[in-house]
């Protein structure tokens, strides 16, 4: 859940360190006070998008941070650890900046992030029913959604909505091969060729380079033998040969250096150098032993080399490409020899439509029985809810199989007794329109695994008794979860655990927005203010103050 708020230059607040109850808890105060502000702040924190408007005029930029209880074993926790995003405790922080000129920072637990990492976060810890949520409740696709999330069907919609795509994939490829089988043909064979070419050059990169460094000795080989035998001369086969010379200095010197020490430095220099040289000697004879000219050879290379150019310079390529130019034409003619083939195409969409089916049906099965469920909930709520007579049903209507399933959903109601039910966009007037919405959020609120629940003036159009059943719902909802909404109603704020009253003041020639908690007496006098109006009379106090202790516990 919440647990604490900060605030610094939003809006009109400079700066708000606000610590949140658990239960069900309302803001009121006059209107312009600031009481959804402290929501907008909230809904930055959670990933909203910002813009400079937001920062208090004359300051560079609003600060919002936000802190959340964390379960550690939940999903949330496992996504955070995923990401190195996790504190180590069971304390989850949110912070967002933005300056005036627009731009926005985010961080989690300190690290910074991305928005949409950000908003990522935000879907797990809160759920904000805004004042225009019930006419969202009248597009198809947002009933759908509160459905599904209702019948806990997510993993099936995910499964229906890649199956419908793969069975769209295989028709399009089997109507491309309809009509493009000729050209398809054509193009595979093409490529059979090609593969088949490559393929009796048997290219082989390391074959490559060893071919070229065995053409370039066999190509230079009488030079090579001739540059070898003159250094073997010097060194050991001439009548001036270097290597018996310094054998002779190292039998000198070593006989010298028994007459003078001093020689033996020289001495052990010459001897190294010697074997060194008769090494060289050596390693130069093996060489020209197994260096010989072969004609026969070179022109071999010479031939292997050309027909690997004669290939590159055909296919404009280089002989370092070819083995992924030839694995890139196989797997094009793979791919063309199922797309040019129409009868195995459409073996292969009819078994993905089957597949499509079978995965829609056990939707259809997992809508059916949790829209019944819903539709006698709402109709349930609705008689407490100044409908009496009342009908809620969610209709599924059949349609052509789509990427939501083989059904639409549809919101019926019948407002009064023996009115037929029509769909809720065409029959329910505003009134209507907001005790069913709200009777509808509040039901599916159940099914949400978000901690915090936030309704931002939800009760926009109700009032009287039906005003006291709405916060008898909040309040019960609040046992389970954090409730948070902002309310003009008294019936609806006198059923809160906790109360906050919004209100302005002006301090040094600005207008701020103060947060106070009520307690006591001051909340029986925010209740008068909500009842009465300006002139609050003992009559209201005590109206509010019995409002307070007949609250549903």
């Amino acid at each position: 859940m919440l647990r604490r708020l900060s605030i610094r230059d939003f809006v009109i607040v400079d700066r708000l360190e606000l610590d949140f109850a658990a239960g069900f808890g309302t803001l009121t105060g006059e209107t312009g006070a600031g009481k959804s502000i402290l929501l907008d702040a909230l809904s930055l924190a959670l990933g909203e998008r910002a813009d400079a408007g937001v920062v208090r005029m004359g300051f560079e930029k609003a600060d919002i941070t936000a802190e959340f209880d964390l379960l550690p074993d939940g999903e949330l926790a496992a996504w955070l650890a995923g990401q190195e995003l996790d504190s180590g405790d069971d304390v989850l922080i949110l912070r967002r900046v933005v300056d005036a000129a627009g731009r926005s920072k985010a961080w989690i637990n300190g690290t910074p992030v991305t928005l949409v990492q950000l908003r990522t976060v935000g879907q797990w810890l809160a759920d904000i029913h805004g004042q225009h949520a019930h006419h969202a409740l009248l597009r198809a696709e947002i009933q759908r959604q509160l459905l599904d999330t209702h019948a806990g069907t997510g993993e099936l919609v995910s499964e229906v909505a890649a199956c419908w795509r793969e069975w769209l994939r295989l028709a399009d490829l089997r109507q491309a091969a309809e009509r493009d089988t000729a050209a398809f043909a054509h193009e595979r064979e093409l490529l059979g060729w090609q593969v088949k070419e490559l393929e009796e050059l048997a290219f082989d990169l390391d074959e490559w380079g060893e071919i070229n460094a065995e053409h370039g000795r066999l190509a230079h080989a009488a030079d090579l033998l001739g540059g070898v035998g003159e250094v073997l001369d010097s060194l050991g086969e001439g009548e001036q040969a270097v290597c018996p010379a310094l054998g002779h200095c190292v039998s000198r010197l070593s006989a010298l250096e028994t007459i003078d020490p001093a020689l033996a430095e020289a001495c052990v220099l010459i001897d190294a150098a010697a074997i060194q040289a008769d090494e060289a000697l050596h390693a130069l004879r093996r060489y020209r032993d197994r260096l010989e000219l072969d004609p026969g050879r070179l022109a071999e290379i010479e031939r292997r080399i050309g027909a690997v150019m004669d290939v590159t310079r055909k296919y404009r390529t280089t002989p370092e490409n070819l083995p992924a130019l030839v694995a890139e034409w196989r797997t094009r003619r793979d791919m063309l020899e199922t797309s040019a083939d129409p009868e195995r195409l459409a073996a292969a969409e009819g078994e993905a439509r089957a597949a499509f089916d079978a995965v829609a049906g056990h939707l259809s099965i997992a809508r059916s029985s949790a829209a019944a469920a819903l539709s006698s909930e709402i109709t349930k709520t609705m008689q407490s809810l100044a409908m009496v007579g009342g009908k809620f049903e969610v209709a599924l209507v059949p349609c052509e199989p789509s990427v939501h399933g083989v059904e639409n959903v549809e919101f019926q109601v019948a407002a009064n007794p023996g009115q037929p039910l029509r769909s809720l966009a065409k029959v329910a007037s505003g009134g209507e329109l907001s005790r069913i919405g709200l009777a509808i959020q509040v039901m599916t609120s159940r099914d949400s695994a978000t901690p915090t629940l936030i309704f931002d003036e939800v009760d926009v159009g109700i009032g009287g008794r039906v005003a006291e059943i709405v916060g008898q719902l909040l309040h019960r909802l609040g046992r389970d979860r954090q409730v948070l909404c902002v309310t003009h109603l008294p019936q609806v704020a006198a059923c809160a655990d906790w109360q906050w009253q919004i209100a302005k003041e002006t301090r040094d020639g600005q207008t701020l927005s103060v947060v106070m908690p009520l307690e006591g007496a001051a909340r029986v006098e925010e209740i008068a203010r909500m009842l009465g109006g300006v002139n609050i009379t003992d009559t209201t106090r005590q109206h509010a103050a019995e409002m307070l202790a007949g609250k549903t516990g």
